[in-house]
């Protein structure tokens, strides 16, 4: 798999168009939802292909309905809104891979498909997450819409081992040794190259993730099972692997690094309120931090004061406003 370069795309900016060889970073376009608790969803995605150091472009689907317990519902925007949003940015700023999460509704999957096929030099990175908080008819317009419209668009199709065994090999789903490649086999007859699986079940406290195509096993990576419920791990995965690919590197490196990026991220999780973890997508910031000098702070001076808390940022109620 190549990652196409920028040049041929519009530049409206002369500036920048004739500066040095360097014109920025490269971009990623990223389908998805808009997650309230910043567990996956468009939020996620920006916080990821950032941190792997290119630049997000977030198209937005639609808003969920939910909190970290559950998913209640979800408004989907018109299809007409999406496809039209993306095809502004595309034919504005050089794409060079497409990310696509939740797209909300069959007919968006159908735009989105459309959109991608009109720029065959961005490979598609499709997620497939979890639908089964979803209403039973949405679920199977959806699922048929993504295997008809945007698996022959489809690079690299990521998800959970369980969620795609039950989806593309259902007569497997009780059977414990169906391998990542049948997988892959059955991906590739509807036009997939390749097929990223995770949570595959491991002996002892381990998980294991897969990278194949039709012909094999290109890659396995198995970690530390984290003994907690997390939101949003396919959609950091499947961001992560999109900027690496945006970034040059070539999918075993790119596939390879994106799991360590999400194993991190996970292990540096938290719980933000009384239900499932979300990982922590910034936490080499505070690695980096914690790897710094102590003599890079500034010197306090002679007037320094202690740092000021969220109470010192409340106004006093004597206070006069003007």
């Amino acid at each position: 798999m190549t990652v196409p370069s920028a040049t041929g795309a519009s530049q409206d900016n002369d500036t920048l168009a004739s500066g040095g060889e360097n014109e920025g970073l490269p971009c990623v376009l990223s389908f998805n939802a808009a997650d309230p608790v910043g567990g996956g969803g468009v939020v996620s995605d920006a916080l990821v292909i950032a941190s792997i150091g290119a630049h997000a472009l977030p198209i937005t689907t639609g808003v969920l309905l939910r909190d970290t317990r559950e998913a209640l519902g979800h408004t989907a925007l018109d299809h007409a809104t999406v496809a039209e949003q993306a095809r502004l940015v595309a034919e504005d700023v050089p794409v060079q891979t497409i990310k696509v999460g939740f797209a909300g509704s069959a007919e968006a999957l159908a735009a989105i498909a459309a959109f991608s096929s009109d720029y065959p030099d961005a490979p598609v990175i499709a997620y497939l997450p979890d639908l089964s908080w979803w209403d039973e008819q949405a679920i199977d317009d959806y699922l048929d819409a993504f295997r008809e419209l945007l698996l022959p668009q489809t690079a690299v199709l990521v998800g959970n081992n369980a969620t795609l065994r039950h989806w593309l090999l259902p007569e497997s789903a009780s059977r414990r040794q169906t391998s990542v490649t049948d997988l892959a086999r059955v991906a590739s007859e509807l036009g997939v190259s390749y097929v990223l699986v995770t949570g595959l079940p491991l002996p002892g406290d381990r998980i294991g993730n897969v990278l194949a195509s039709p012909r094999g096993e290109l890659l396995h990576q198995n970690f530390e099972r984290i003994d907690a419920a997390f939101l949003g791990a396919g959609d950091i995965l499947s961001a992560a692997l999109a900027a690496l690919l945006a970034c040059g590197s070539d999918l075993n490196e790119a596939a390879t690094e994106a799991l360590q990026y999400l194993d991190q991220a996970l292990d540096h999780g938290f719980r933000p309120g009384m239900g499932r973890a979300v990982a922590d997508r910034l936490f080499w910031a505070e690695s980096a931090q914690d790897d710094s000098p102590a003599g890079d702070d500034p010197p306090a001076g002679d007037d320094a004061t202690e740092p000021a808390t969220l109470h010192d940022l409340h106004p006093s109620p004597n206070e006069t406003k003007h």
